[in-house]
């Protein structure tokens, strides 16, 4: 009797496992509308182009989309930038692509674009926000020096009980394949926050992913030269205080700069005061060969969604 029993809890165990995915897919699916190309709509990557102007390579954060640097965007290239914004491999598509998301992938993603932009514009800076920002550091130290740098809200750290779990994936990816990314708190602007494009969820690829970029990002700081902006919230919900001084104190570069914001939560670009944040990276471009110190940019444009 007791062996039937917990037969039939095994089973029943096993199915609503094997139904569990089906149903996490299927609800990120009526809540994030795909696009024909597979990819969410409004999530698509962003090139506000200029010939020959001045360039600036944003990078996302993880779960994210480049909807959460728009306004970004648009702001510097209404001040004279030509900027790209791309979509990293895994995001703003169907639940099931972050399943094989990879580190690797994500940096030979933005290596790719800061070397098309390097053939095309003969000055480029890189701004990274969270993910990107560890992403935006490694391409620094490894790829050539950027002509500025700023790292926005950089993931370089992640808690110790968060790198274990991150490690031990692989053992058990089988057991959880979705769960919530615990970021509810990360915009503190409720109409920011119902515009995010982000699902919420992640996957055990995702989260070593997330672990391997963050390691790889903060082991790079001691190489990082090139003039470097930090933006960082006190209230941030990812990042606490200590870990972003840490951060910038093993930054190399001889020309750094640490700036806090009041109010706001991690996802800086688009929540509470992002007007000043818009002002501050404009101005730290600008100060470091950026739009400022050229010809003023063509006023003809072109824009791509």
């Amino acid at each position: 009797m007791i062996g039937a029993t917990l037969a039939a809890l095994a089973a029943l165990a096993a199915g609503v496992r094997a139904g569990y995915p089906y149903f996490v897919e299927r609800r990120a699916a009526r809540l994030r509308a795909l696009g024909d190309d597979g990819v969410v709509l409004g999530a698509a990557p962003i090139t506000l182009h200029r010939t020959g102007a001045p360039a600036a390579l944003l990078l996302h954060g993880g779960g994210d989309t480049p909807q959460a640097l728009a306004g970004l965007a648009r702001a510097l290239h209404d001040h004279g930038y030509s900027v790209r914004a791309p979509l990293m491999r895994g995001h703003g598509r169907a639940l099931s692509a972050l399943t094989a998301a990879s580190a690797a992938a994500w940096y030979d993603d933005a290596l790719a674009e800061l070397s098309g932009l390097r053939r095309d514009h003969p000055w480029v800076a890189v701004v990274g926000l969270s993910m990107g920002g560890a992403i935006a550091a490694r391409l620094a130290a490894d790829a050539g020096d950027p002509a500025a740098l700023v790292l926005l809200a950089p993931y370089l750290d992640m808690p110790h009980r968060i790198q274990r779990i991150a490690r031990a994936a692989p053992y058990w990816r089988w057991l959880l394949p979705y769960f919530p990314s615990g970021g509810e708190e990360s915009i503190r602007d409720p109409e920011a926050a119902k515009k995010g494009l982000g699902a919420g969820i992640l996957t055990p690829a995702a989260l070593r992913a997330f672990y391997e970029t963050m390691r790889a990002g903060a082991a790079s700081l001691p190489r990082v030269h090139a003039p470097t902006l930090m933006v960082q919230s006190r209230e941030d919900n990812r990042i606490a205080v200590e870990s972003a001084e840490r951060a910038f104190a093993a930054i190399a570069a001889e020309e750094k700069k640490l700036v806090w914001l009041e109010g706001t939560g991690h996802v800086i670009t688009v929540d509470f005061g992002h007007e000043r944040l818009f002002a501050l990276v404009t101005d730290w471009l600008d100060a470091h060969g950026g739009v400022s110190s050229r010809e003023p940019a063509p006023p003809g444009s072109r824009r791509t969604p």
